[in-house]
This record gives C-alpha cells, structure tokens and sequence, in this order.
C-alpha cells in the first residue's frame, strides 16, 4: 500500500503491478520483462512473514534465528519455486502445500476437525480483515486500498469496502475514489486474462493507476495446491 501511496501521488504517472501471485511472477519475468519496472517490489506475502520470523519474531522471543526451520503452508505450488530464488532461500526453508498437509494429517491420523482451539501465536498471530481476504482475486487490491484511503485522509474511514473489485468475473475495470482522487484499477486472475491486459498496457490502449494480477483463478484460494474439489 505505501509503494502504491507513493506512485500514485508521484507527479509522474507510473502505473503499480502487484507481485504478490509467484506464478504471476514468473510468467511476466518470461512474457512482458519490458513491464518488469511496473511490478511492487514487495516480495509474496509468505516471503515477507519468512524474513519476519527470522528477525523481529526470533528477537522478541530471544530465539536463534538459525535454529529456525520455516515452514509455509501454502495454497500455491509456485511458492515452492520461488522459495529457492536468489535472495529468498534463507526466509522460507521449505513449503508444502495445503492438500500435502492434509494428506500428512490423514497419515498420522490425526483427528483434526476435533482437535481443541487455541489462540494464535503473539506478537504476530492476529489478523485484520483485510488481510482475510488477501487470498482471493481482488482482496489484495481492496487491502491496499483501504490502507491507502486511511494513510491519505488522516481519519477513520466510514466506509472501507470497495465492492468494484469484488466477484467471480476474470477482468475487474473500476474507478474508484482514495482521499478525493478517482483511481482508475484493474483486476485480473487467470494467466490468460493477464495476457489481455498487459497487452492493453504495453499496446498503449489503457491508462490503470493500479493492476492486481493473480495466476489461479479466483486468486490464491483457487490455486493449485488446494484440496482438489468437484
């Protein structure tokens, strides 16, 4: 969100990609590199609570950060890739995806729908709603969004949905309003409504302040590490 703040209220109009979808990555990196300087320079989420584990979280809880083996449960088997990338491979020491643990759960026999609550892990256990809905197409958009509108305006928002980039359709095209200024976005999942719209971009045929792409249907929740469903 400050990387798109900082964009969008730059006097030079330079249009932001997320980077949050490693497979999204991978695919612009090989297809459209001459876009490559539109990307987020964040790396995926997973990434980012890697390096968080192994700094801020080993600091408060006086723990080695070498004797941390980091394991991501994600829903997206290029995790797994990108995990390996230079710069990336200390964060994140191994990822499985979620239908691996599952199998894993079923293996040990483990009755995991009757296992007894229990509260996250603090200081980084809780979660806001937005970060809730980050895994399905359009949530990381509305996250930053949200982020941004408040850090613009100063104030507590009365109103911090932003439905234009919610639903199923694979191309989303809105304007919205952030602290009295129209944003003109984009939302995309789905490598081949990707193509259309980094075509639109690189063809001169659209002008988008902010582009979310990811590269499973429905976002994240779709991906292909998922229990496989009917």
């Amino acid at each position: 969100a400050n990387e798109f703040i900082e964009r969008f209220t730059s006097d030079e109009h330079i249009p932001m990609i997320t980077s949050c979808s490693s497979g999204w990555i991978k695919f612009i990196e090989m297809n459209y590199p001459e876009l490559l300087p539109h990307l987020s320079s964040c790396k995926s989420p997973h990434q980012m609570f890697g390096a968080v584990i192994k700094s801020y979280y080993a600091e408060k809880n006086n723990i080695d950060p070498k004797s941390i083996f980091n394991v991501s449960i994600m829903p997206c088997i290029a995790k797994k890739f990108e995990s390996t990338r230079e710069g990336m491979e200390e964060d994140v020491d191994a990822v499985l995806t979620t239908r691996e643990l599952a199998r894993m759960i079923k293996q040990a026999g483990i009755d995991f729908v009757n296992l007894p609550d229990s509260e996250a892990d603090n200081p980084i256990g809780p979660y806001t709603g937005a970060a809730t809905i980050f895994g399905a197409t359009g949530g990381v958009m509305e996250a930053a969004l949200r982020t941004a509108a408040d850090v613009l305006t100063g104030k507590s928002l009365d109103k911090i949905e932003y439905e234009a980039v919610r639903g199923a359709e694979g191309i989303k095209r809105a304007e919205v309003e952030v602290a009295g200024k129209k944003v003109r976005v984009v939302v995309a999942h789905g490598l081949k409504n990707a193509r259309i719209i980094m075509k639109e971009i690189r063809d001169g045929k659209a002008d988008y302040d902010f582009v979310e792409v990811m590269a499973c249907k429905g976002g994240c929740i779709g991906g292909g590490g998922q229990p496989k469903t009917t």
